[in-house]
């Protein structure tokens, strides 16, 4: 085990790499209640049941991709990185998809599925860098700063304190209501706790605002703590229902499909780079068995779509358990084991609310947004398209919406600029997905 994974090459052993993995798995844990209220749609009223899914089949569906994936990682790649279903690609999914488009979650399955099978062609061929090239460096930091704000709105949104206004369309909620007061104290928590770098902030963040709100009479306690493991059935295997439908071959759905691997697939290379530099394993600027890595989150996501989840990724949090000393594959098969262990905790999820995952929210929506001090915002052509991009996706309350809008003003403010030539061929294709887009989105 030490030979395979290089303990002395690297200058770590077992217990540096059981406690990283643990650190990962605590920076991490909170998408283990996230996700399944997010996929469900749990803050949104009155929606028919066809719309929601399954909150215990995505839990399990959660822990099950996120170990598989962190195993994968592990053993392939060799790398201390955790993964699980990705934040923003999880509100894309239920926000954007289902609610606003109307698409069914079998079908938005369907999707993640394909873009992941897409991904691991995509790595397989070698194509992956040309793409990541085509692609500007200030659109890749637009999207993930877009992404950003769009879940802390969803966060804002969720807790009660941006409310709907008729006058002005936004308002602030009521600061006087027990749940909203709630989760102000969340935040104020989960900011001390990651100002003061503690491992695991955003977690113990929740924990403690659940623990509050149960004092204080605004959630109910859990009836016990260890339960049986949920059903996986409501959710394993519908991604294969959707290929039998013709409505799932559209435009909507390539648009979806395009969405969700284009955000994995930056997401990911961007944080194998950071994770690694972190960690010390980068060689000459060069990344050592960068395929495996993105072959490990491609392989992931497949899975995950499989059980029933949104796109499964690696997660940038993997960074508290370097901090922490791990330096191999073997923390992210820690890491694995932790989210197994998870799944006969599922009754704490009753004590998961709202007010609860607001404050995770707003916060991952911080950490996010720190990408805008990456674009050069005094090159015009640049800044309109990176701009739109960002300031799309909250004010549209869709993901893939503001992707579209950027991608296509960018060659034309380009072009304009006298640049045609600086613009990929790869580019000019999406400008005319986007634009197609658009005319039948309308």
């Amino acid at each position: 085990m030490k030979k395979y994974f290089q303990f002395e090459e690297l200058g770590t052993n077992y217990r540096r790499e059981i406690i990283g993995g643990l650190t990962t798995f605590l920076s991490m844990a909170y998408i283990l209640a996230i996700n399944p209220l997010t996929l469900s749609l749990q803050s949104v009223p009155d929606l028919p049941d066809s719309m929601r899914m399954d909150q215990g089949a995505v839990f399990v569906a959660t822990a099950l991709a996120a170990a598989i994936g962190s195993i994968l990682m592990g053993l392939i790649a060799k790398y201390p990185i955790g993964l699980a279903p990705g934040m923003g690609l999880n509100a894309f999914f239920a926000y954007t998809v289902i609610l606003t488009m109307g698409i069914s979650w079998q079908h938005a399955l369907g999707g993640v599925l394909i873009s992941g099978l897409i991904f691991i062609l995509l790595t397989l061929s070698g194509i992956r860098e040309k793409i990541i090239n085509a692609i500007p460096a200030e659109l890749k930091f637009a999207v993930g700063a877009g992404i950003g704000l769009f879940i802390a709105f969803i966060g804002f949104q969720n807790a009660g304190i941006i409310v709907n206004d008729d006058a002005v369309l936004l308002g602030l909620g009521d600061l006087s209501d027990g749940n909203v007061l709630l989760a102000i104290f969340g935040i104020v928590i989960t900011v001390i706790l990651m100002t003061k770098n503690v491992k695991g902030g955003i977690f113990i963040g929740m924990a403690v605002t659940a623990l509050a709100g149960m004092i204080f009479g605004l959630i109910n306690a859990p009836e016990k703590i260890v339960g049986a493991v949920p059903s996986l059935e409501p959710t394993f295997g519908a991604a294969f229902t959707a290929f039998g439908d013709s409505s799932f071959f559209s435009t909507e759905m390539l648009v979806v499909v395009l969405t969700f691997l284009f955000v994995d697939f930056f997401d990911t290379a961007g944080t194998l780079v950071a994770v690694a530099n972190q960690a010390g394993l980068m060689k000459g600027n060069i990344l050592p068995r960068a395929g495996k890595g993105l072959l490990a989150d491609s392989c992931a996501t497949v899975a995950g779509a499989i059980l029933g989840t949104s796109t499964t990724t690696s997660y940038i949090e993997s960074s508290a358990g370097v901090a922490a000393g791990a330096r191999t594959g073997f923390a992210a098969i820690v890491t694995a084991v932790f989210f197994l262990l998870s799944l006969f905790f599922f009754p704490l999820l009753d004590v998961i609310t709202a007010p609860v995952t607001a404050p995770a929210l707003i916060i991952v929506g911080v950490l996010m947004v720190s990408s805008l001090g990456q674009i050069d915002w005094k090159r015009f052509e640049i800044a309109v398209p990176a701009f739109l991009t960002i300031i799309a996706m909250p004010l549209t309350y869709s993901i893939a919406t503001g992707i579209a809008i950027g991608f296509i003003f960018y060659p034309i403010t380009m072009i304009v600029k006298g640049k045609a030539k600086e613009i990929h061929p790869i580019m000019y294709f999406l400008f005319a997905v986007f634009v197609l887009y658009f005319v039948f989105l309308k």
